[in-house]
């Protein structure tokens, strides 16, 4: 059985600014080889965005937790919430705004799975 916590995994500052730990990644994380996705725990502290970027090829789930935000993807703008889902299809500009006085706290699910090359600043 695989269990992560994201108490315990070490977030890191990414292209987009925001602090990331990657819980489940195909060849990264041992027993998730034959995962058709990657799961991401991001913060975006209070008063910060994250960078506009896109991924080239893969689609992007941004499930919220904790906090407020702004959703910003292509031209269209909605304010998100704990209990939300956001869908950012294939190659969408897109970013996120804390709007809130507390961390924004989401899971950012990847189809396929996350890689670098596919992610670029806009």
């Amino acid at each position: 059985m695989l269990v992560r916590d994201s108490a315990t995994c070490p977030h890191h500052r990414v292209l987009d600014h925001s602090l990331l730990c990657e819980l489940l990644k195909p060849g990264k994380v041992k027993g998730t080889k034959s995962l058709g996705c990657s799961v991401a725990h991001a913060i975006v502290p209070a008063g910060e965005s994250a960078l506009p970027h896109r991924l080239k090829r893969s689609t992007e789930l941004y499930y919220f937790l904790e906090g407020t935000g702004e959703m910003y993807i292509g031209e269209e703008t909605a304010p998100v919430s704990p209990g939300q889902i956001v869908l950012i299809p294939p190659g969408a500009a897109q970013h996120i705004r804390n709007t809130g006085v507390r961390p924004l706290v989401f899971l950012c699910i990847v189809a396929p799975a996350w890689c670098a090359e596919d992610e670029m600043l806009v």
